[in-house]
C-alpha cells in the first residue's frame, strides 16, 4: 500500500501479521505541508467561494441594470429623434411661409417703386402737387422697410431650420455614445462577471481537493487480507507521495505457479497444457516419462504465456489449479517454490531413445487427421 500524499506519521493502528477488513484504518497522518496547516482552511475556502458568488450576483445586477438603461436610452432617442423632426418640419414650413411672405414683399416694393417713378414725372410736369409727390415717396420708404423686416425674418427661419438640423444630428450623436457607454460597461461588467465565475469554480475545486486531502490522511485497508510488513515504523517519521507504507496479503486469492521457460521450448507450449507440479515442502517421488507412477506432484494446466522475455531471457507461464485432479493442499502460501514438469503427449521408448540420440526437442512432430488415406504431419 502506497501513501496518495506526503505527510507525517502519527499513530499506526495495525501490526504486523494482524488481519484486517476492508475499510479499517492502518495509519493516520498529520499536515506537513504548510499551505495545508490552516484548521479552518475548508471555512475559509468556503467563505471565499460565498464572497466570489455574492460579487457574481453584484456583476450580475448590474448588467441586468445596464440592460434597463440601454433599452431606456434606445427608445428616448426614438422619441427625440421623431420630437426634432417634427421640429425640423416645422422650421421648414415656416421657411416656406416666410419665402412667399419675402415674395410678395419684393413684388409691393418695385411695384412701390413704378409708382413713385411715375409720381416723380407727373410732379416734373407740374402736374402733381409737392404734398401728393411727399406723400409717394414715403409709402415707397415703408415698403422698403417692409422688405428688410421680411427678409430679416426669412433668414431667421433659415436659421431656425439649421439650429434645428444641428440639434437633430447632435442629439442623436449624444444618445449614441450615451449608448455606446452603457454597452460598455455592460461588456465590462459581463467580463468581470465570467472571471469570478472562473474564479469560483478554482475555489470549488480547491475546496474538494482539500475535502479530498484530508479524507487521505487516515490510511485505510482496500482489501481484507493480513498485514505483511510495515515498511514505515516511526511514529513522527515523515513519508512522500507514493511511499510505500504497509504491505498487505489478501485474505481471498486464487494461487498460480510462475514458471520461467526458455525461448527454444517456447514453440512446445500451448493454452491448457497439462503440468505436473512439485511443491517445495511436499515429498514426492518423480519417475520422468512415467508421470502416472509418481507420487506427491500436482495436476496444472497453462493459462497464460506472455510475449515478452524477461531480463533473464526467458518468457513467463502461469499455471493454474487442474480442476480435474487432486486438489493442490490448502497450506500452500504465496511464495512457495516448485518443480514443473510439462506433460507432452505419450511416444514409444525407442522413439524417446531416437529423440535423444538426434538432438530433437520432445514431442516435435505429431500427427493430425488422415485425408484421403494420407497420413500428414506438421510442425508445433
Amino acid at each position: 500500500m502506497q501513501s496518495v500524499i506526503a505527510g507525517r506519521i502519527e499513530q499506526w493502528y495495525i501490526q504486523e501479521g494482524q488481519y484486517v477488513e476492508k475499510g479499517d484504518t492502518i495509519i493516520f497522518l498529520s499536515e506537513i505541508k504548510d499551505e495545508y496547516f490552516d484548521p479552518e482552511l475548508l471555512k475559509r475556502t468556503q467563505k471565499q467561494i460565498d464572497a466570489k458568488k455574492e460579487s457574481y450576483k453584484s456583476y450580475q445586477s448590474k448588467v441586468i441594470a445596464l440592460d434597463n438603461r440601454i433599452s431606456a436610452l434606445e427608445n428616448t432617442v426614438i422619441l427625440k429623434e421623431k420630437q426634432l423632426k417634427n421640429k425640423v418640419r416645422q422650421a421648414q414650413l415656416k421657411l416656406e411661409s416666410d419665402s412667399l411672405d419675402l415674395e410678395a414683399a419684393r413684388v409691393n416694393y418695385q411695384v412701390a417703386i413704378d409708382r413713385f417713378e411715375r409720381m416723380r414725372g407727373l410732379y416734373d410736369q407740374g402736374l402733381k402737387s409737392l404734398t401728393d409727390f411727399e406723400s409717394r415717396k414715403m409709402g415707397l420708404q415703408k415698403d422698403k422697410s417692409k422688405l428688410i423686416e421680411v427678409e430679416n425674418k426669412w433668414l431667421a427661419s433659415q436659421n431656425e431650420l439649421i439650429n434645428a438640423q444641428v440639434e437633430l444630428q447632435s442629439v442623436l450623436v449624444q444618445y449614441e455614445e450615451y449608448i455606446a457607454k452603457a454597452k460598455s460597461e455592460r461588456f465590462s461588467a459581463l467580463s468581470s462577471q465570467y472571471a469570478v465565475e472562473v474564479d469560483i469554480a478554482k475555489l470549488e475545486n480547491k475546496l474538494k481537493n482539500y475535502e479530498r486531502r484530508q479524507g487521505f490522511y487516515y490510511i485505510t485497508a482496500p482489501q481484507s487480507g493480513y498485514i505483511t510488513r510495515a515498511l514505515k515504523g516511526g511514529i513522527g517519521e515523515t513519508i512522500k507521495e507514493g511511499d510505500e507504507v504497509v504491505g498487505i496479503m489478501p485474505s481471498n486469492y486464487e494461487l498460480a505457479v510462475e514458471m520461467m521457460v526458455n525461448p527454444v521450448d517456447l514453440p512446445l507450449l500451448e493454452l491448457g497444457q497439462e503440468v505436473r507440479i512439485q511443491f517445495d515442502g511436499w515429498p514426492a517421488i518423480v519417475f520422468s516419462g512415467w508421470p502416472n507412477t509418481s507420487y506427491g506432484t500436482y495436476g496444472g494446466k497453462v493459462f497464460a504465456i506472455e510475449n515478452f522475455t524477461y531480463q533473464s531471457g526467458k518468457y513467463r507461464v502461469l499455471v493454474a489449479q487442474d480442476s480435474s485432479t487432486v486438489a493442490w493442499p490448502e497450506a500452500l502460501r504465496p511464495g512457495g517454490g516448485t518443480n514443473n514438469f510439462l506433460l507432452l503427449k505419450d511416444v514409444p521408448v525407442w522413439y524417446e531413445i531416437w529423440r535423444k540420440i538426434n538432438g530433437f526437442p520432445p514431442d516435435f512432430y505429431k500427427e493430425v487427421e488422415k485425408e484421403k488415406g494420407v497420413t500428414k504431419k506438421k510442425k508445433q
